[in-house]
């Protein structure tokens, strides 16, 4: 029985070691793909509610204590406290007033030609209103980002200008802050997601190790872009009928009028290439007084490039 225990003390020794040690970012890359995930959700949620594209992307994330994250922002900010129950933990969302009044501006049909809001005053009922309704959409998107991870719910629980009043533990304790840029009317601001070490830390063997589902969340507004762009680009298509090795000296030698003889016939299938590449073989033919290419059938790569070698 002593031996029993003394092995499940030298497995649990390496946990007390890390609890010890804290959350390193770098030993947790799963916390990267959590953060941009909610980035791209945020991104995605607030299309139906802006009347201008509204962009999120990490632009860092840091180990720090909470007080010294929030210190800077006292009165120059607003935020949220979201519950997590499964946690039985607390985070925090915060804007910077520039975050705010870009938002403001976005939702409310501005199209960035008036410059930004420069004024020092506490922030409106509208705009708290406003920030509200943006909390719960990001709380949402944080729970979506984690779900692959963690089944965990987000509740809001309040919403405070008052830093001081951020208390979700000692001002002291170690939290992960994920820094995210909003981009929107050509400026923008920034979104702190501070999550304390405690309740990480019983997740810290599922983000050690970076998990992406086959159908996790995309971007269809990329998707819908990318597919638009592609149908859209021009590309030159060359038709080749037939070839034939000709010196140089008969080259010289070519004069206007004169016959050049191919081996092709009527039925012989063109080649058709793009950037010296063949795509496929095609009848030649003529529709509406032009020439015009049949596709007959498509070209096997693999079997052009054995052709090509053996015939060297």
């Amino acid at each position: 029985m002593m031996e029993d225990v003394e092995v499940d003390q030298r497995k649990q020794l390496p946990n007390y070691l890390l609890d010890a040690a804290g959350i390193s970012i770098e030993r947790m890359p799963m916390l990267n793909v959590i953060f941009d995930r909610m980035a791209a959700l945020c991104t995605d949620s607030l299309q139906p509610m802006a009347g201008t594209p509204c962009y999120f992307s990490v632009n860092g994330i840091t180990n720090d204590r909470v007080g010294d994250i929030i210190k800077d922002y006292e009165s120059n900010a607003v935020a949220a406290v979201l519950y997590a129950e499964q946690w039985d933990s607390r985070v925090i969302i915060m804007l910077d007033r520039d975050f705010v009044f870009t938002m403001v501006e976005a939702m409310f049909g501005s199209d960035g030609a008036e410059p930004p809001l420069d004024v020092e005053r506490t922030f409106s009922n509208i705009e708290l209103k406003l920030v509200q309704a943006l909390f719960e959409r990001f709380a949402k998107a944080l729970q979506t980002a984690f779900a692959g991870t963690s089944s965990v719910t987000f509740r809001v629980e309040r919403v405070e200008t008052a830093m001081a009043s951020l208390a979700i533990g000692r001002g002291g304790n170690m939290s992960i802050c994920a820094n995210i840029m909003l981009q929107a009317l050509f400026r923008g601001g920034q979104m702190f997601l501070i999550v304390p070490h405690s309740a990480l830390n019983p997740l810290r063997q599922k983000l050690a190790h970076v998990v992406v589902s086959e159908g996790g969340a995309n971007d269809p507004r990329w998707r819908e872009q990318m597919e638009s762009e592609v149908h859209r680009t021009e590309v030159t298509l060359s038709a080749v009928l037939d070839e034939k090795m000709v010196t140089l000296d008969d080259v010289v030698k070519f004069h206007v009028g004169q016959v050049i003889e191919l081996e092709a016939t009527p039925r012989t299938l063109a080649r058709l290439e793009s950037n010296n590449q063949v795509l496929f073989w095609c009848q030649i033919g003529q529709l509406d007084g032009y020439y015009a290419m049949q596709v007959a059938d498509p070209v096997d790569q693999k079997r052009e490039f054995v052709d090509d070698i053996l015939s060297r």
